[in-house]
């Protein structure tokens, strides 16, 4: 299977075209890969970056799907990878997966055993997921540090610990701080995926920090007694 893949999530800026062996473990080759680390500014690099991946790997041509990281992340670069993907797919009539972040992070390391992907949510928390034995022990999280560090601790010590919020929870010598997922996790996991289960819509973990305002522009202040 040919997958274009778009990373906007976290750290990096990543647009890349993969051709992925059969099954979930399949090998993903690159065809043209562009992937630049950056907080801000994936609107601007982000169609260039495309443009340069799909001519590399020969064009649009043979594309049979589109998978995007749908986060936890950045509010703004999943807007941004998500409009982007959606707009893509519809004018390529290919289906468009959402991939989470936390799972292309994990599937970013190499070797067997727990896992605990981990992205630095500020305020004291991380966003977390956890593995054993290839399986996820529930869903994605929003936790304090202490709990994430009480949940890596219980996976024992060959625990694998991926992202940026891994240096918070723990010096852990397996512990590996990334930008974002490495694109070829990215393409496995977006042509092992359901279309009709993964659909590209954005995945948060706890609510916007920003607040409705009270009134409306023009409205008076309300009175207080």
């Amino acid at each position: 299977m040919r997958v274009l893949v778009v990373d906007t999530a976290l750290g990096l800026c990543s647009a890349g075209v993969f051709e992925v062996e059969a099954g979930a473990g399949g090998v993903a080759r690159p065809l043209g890969l562009r992937s630049e680390a950056m907080t801000r500014g994936h609107q601007e690099r982000l169609a260039g970056m495309a443009r340069d991946a799909v001519a590399e790997a020969g064009g649009f041509a043979g594309i049979d799907r589109i998978g995007v990281t749908v986060g936890p992340g950045s509010f703004t670069g999943l807007r941004v990878g998500l409009a982007f993907a959606q707009g893509l797919g519809a004018a390529l009539g290919v289906p468009v997966v959402g991939v989470s972040t936390l799972d292309a992070l994990a599937a970013s390391v190499d070797g067997e055993g727990p896992t605990a992907a981990l992205i630095d949510a500020r305020r004291g928390q991380v966003y977390a997921r956890f593995w054993r034995l290839g399986v996820p022990e529930g869903p994605a999280e929003a936790l304090s540090i202490e709990a994430a560090r009480a949940r890596v601790l219980a996976l024992g010590s060959d625990v694998r610990l991926v992202g940026s919020g891994a240096g918070l929870v723990t010096e852990h010598a397996a512990a590996t701080g990334l930008d974002g997922p490495a694109p070829e996790a990215l393409a496995r996991l977006t042509a092992a995926a359901d279309p009709a289960m993964s659909p590209p819509r954005p995945l948060y973990l706890r609510a916007p920090d920003a607040t409705p305002p009270s009134r409306l522009p023009g409205q008076p202040r309300p009175q207080t007694p």
